[in-house]
């Protein structure tokens, strides 16, 4: 837009995820927040993007997805301006969300550098647990922590990783941890090493994964980018550990890749104000595969 400003737009639709409307709307909302985050951006409004069956469903269950994605704008403080509306067979809802910030401090995703730290702000899981609500086959703590972090916004982390002057970040979200870091390191020609021991789960997971709650995504994401990563010779490519690094997220944390200093900072930061954040690997010159797990 002019020297000191430019927009960052985005846009992400949904279907729904837990059984309670208006939390399924919070978390709509803050999955298309998230894009605005990860570039550094700061979201100033939204629309919202319904597709409803109103022949099927009573109104007061869009009347509820709409104030739960409210109740996350109004957080993120964030002005709603209008919305679509279209009569559809399934049910669908998201936002298109617009942002601004300084051309100078755009946070790419192509941009890690060798000898960067890299740190996860949420758990992974919530691709499985959605599956295992759908199923009826996972147990209310479990729904209840996925639900807690799905509406959890990603502002403060990005906020963070702004002062701390992060190399490169992008959110993890559809293509999975392994997807997206395949991306980021292709993009940046790097390779990024990731720990599978320090890797955080939503908990209960692995119980879910014994019990095949398994989407259907997770494995297509195996599927398309296995061959982008080299696995721990001693762990069998088919263990199901390695099952939620390639879980499709919504609203799922950042990927941040932080020079050694600003990562310590980063750090030491994110224990003070109660941020969750997870050192899961580092970022080395390339050698072969876009991603080495071990």
């Amino acid at each position: 837009m002019s020297d000191d400003l430019a927009l960052v737009e985005t846009v992400d639709i949904i279907t729904p995820l837990v059984d309670d409307p208006f939390t399924f709307g919070r978390i709509a909302a803050a999955n298309a927040l998230s894009d605005v985050y990860a570039m550094g951006g700061k979201p100033l409004t939204a629309l919202n993007l319904v597709f409803f069956p109103a022949c099927d469903l009573p109104g007061e269950i869009l009347s509820d997805i709409l104030a739960g994605g409210q109740a996350a704008l109004v957080e993120a403080g964030v002005c709603l301006a209008g919305g679509h509306t279209v009569e559809d067979d399934e049910l669908k809802y998201g936002m298109s969300v617009t942002g601004t910030v300084h051309p100078d401090r755009v946070v790419r995703n192509s941009t890690a550098r060798p000898g960067d730290i890299l740190f996860l702000t949420k758990p992974l899981g919530f691709g499985i647990v959605s599956t295992a609500i759908k199923a009826d086959m996972v147990p209310d703590r479990v729904v209840n922590e996925a639900t807690r972090w799905m509406t959890m916004l990603n502002r403060q982390a990005a906020d963070l990783m702004l002062e701390c002057g992060a190399s490169a970040c992008t959110d993890v979200t559809g293509f999975g941890l392994i997807g997206h870091a395949v991306e980021m390191a292709n993009g940046a020609g790097v390779t990024f090493r990731i720990e599978l021991d320090r890797i955080p789960l939503v908990p209960g997971l692995m119980e879910l994964v014994s019990d095949g709650m398994v989407p259907a995504g997770c494995y297509r994401n195996r599927d398309h980018f296995q061959g982008s990563v080299g696995f721990d010779l001693r762990i069998p490519v088919a263990d199901p550990r390695y099952l939620p690094l390639f879980d499709p997220q919504t609203s799922g944390g950042l990927l941040i890749s932080l020079p050694p200093a600003a990562a310590d900072r980063f750090a030491a930061e994110a224990a003070g104000q109660g941020l969750f954040a997870a050192r899961i690997g580092s970022v080395g010159f390339r050698e072969g595969k876009a991603v080495v797990v071990s």
